[in-house]
């Protein structure tokens, strides 16, 4: 058996609204393959959530892109690596962000969070990406790096490119490949005196001074850093006053401290990354429907997020749901290893707004197209 479709999950259209897409595909079968990519698509919960446990199945190894340029230039980093070089990478990351090390934060963090909404409350009137979402956390994340001001003003847009290199080679990856390139040219430039004192970006190169991991490895760790630490955060935080937007009754939930899963169900409904892809070692049955050894799968998250098979009503908006095994931060041995900074992020804007915030009162929002993140590229709020 064999189910096949011609949709293309990155044209415009369906970045603006992919979920009528996803459905159509979780109704077809538990894989499909999408003929435009030449790939094979998962977009059912279950099955995502599996092929994520399974590393030795579902390889990153070569890759986690939907074109061979990204994925060459991925080869050996942590995102694109399986055990054991995998583990070795990782264990960089995950102890500098492990809870104890970021507990040490949260507290600063509560603070700038407190400072920036009471100072956009004052206004009463901003957007809540740019004057928001985008300030907040690129602020925490590039302080955390130790970053320069000059490399600061192009974080955003290097985080931007590199998750759209994700896709396939279309024209929205092509138009920005002039940024990558300056982006990996500080990269390969880039040293510990580059980087402040006590950082998370010098720390990698201490780790390669310690003999823990190679020195080529530095410039591919501290991506990591640079990209996946900032865009997810910045799309949930304006995803999150967009929806509480729509739904005011699920912020008065928030505000009378009723809804410790919300953030979960801001991440599962609308899963600012909506996709990776993995290489199958073997020939993999699933129910009826068998994947080749040697083909590429794209792990739908946004779809997978939106299966009634797994989420009853996935369609609506809930914070009272118990949405902690979302896909949004991935699974296994590469679930996310900044997930715990972006709770404490997102804990600490969504506390402050709702101490200040009793309505957000939005205008027309306007979606930002990337082959792989989902949010928004403008959304102006009145609060009161």
């Amino acid at each position: 058996m064999r189910f096949t479709s011609d949709v293309d999950l990155f044209s415009d259209p369906t970045l603006h609204d992919p979920y009528p897409v996803y459905a159509e595909l979780r109704a077809q079968g538990p894989a499909v393959y999408l003929e435009r990519h030449e790939a094979w698509a998962i977009p059912r919960y279950a099955e995502v959530r599996n092929a994520l446990r399974k590393w030795e199945t579902f390889s990153s190894a070569n890759g986690v892109a939907l074109n061979d340029a990204m994925n060459a230039g991925l080869n050996g980093t942590v995102l694109a690596s399986d055990p054991p070089l995998h583990r070795r990478l990782r264990s960089v990351l995950s102890e500098q962000l492990a809870p104890r090390g970021l507990e040490r934060l949260r507290a600063d963090l509560t603070t700038q969070a407190a400072d920036l909404v009471d100072e956009l409350f004052d206004k009463g009137e901003f957007d809540a990406v740019r004057d928001l979402a985008q300030v907040f956390p690129l602020r925490v994340v590039a302080d955390l790096i130790g970053v320069s001001p000059a490399v600061r003003g192009q974080l955003l847009a290097w985080a931007d490119a590199s998750f759209t290199a994700f896709g396939p080679l279309n024209q929205r990856m092509i138009d920005l490949q002039p940024v990558r390139q300056a982006m990996h040219e500080w990269l390969e430039s880039a040293g510990p005196d580059d980087l402040a004192p006590g950082s998370l970006g010098r720390a990698i190169y201490e780790a390669a001074d310690a003999g823990v991991i190679e020195q080529a490895s530095c410039p591919r760790l501290l991506s990591a850093y640079v990209t996946a630490g900032i865009d997810t955060t910045i799309n949930a935080l304006s995803n999150a006053v967009h929806l509480f937007a729509q739904n005011p009754e699920q912020w008065d939930a928030v505000r009378l401290g009723g809804a410790e899963d919300a953030f979960n169900e801001v991440l599962r409904y609308d899963s600012p990354v909506q996709a990776f892809t993995r290489t199958t070692t073997v020939d993999v049955p699933l129910d009826g429907v068998t994947i080749p050894a040697g083909d590429r799968v794209v792990l739908l998250y946004g779809s997978g997020n939106r299966d009634d098979r797994h989420y009853p009503a996935p369609d609506r908006f809930d914070v009272a749901r118990r949405a902690g095994d979302h896909l949004s931060f991935g699974f296994g041995i590469h679930a996310c290893a900044g997930q715990g900074l972006a709770r404490m992020e997102a804990d600490a804007i969504l506390s402050a707004l709702a101490h200040r915030v009793h309505r957000f009162e939005t205008g027309t929002p306007v979606r930002h197209l990337n082959n792989v993140i989902r949010g928004l590229e403008s959304l102006p709020v009145r609060v009161r």
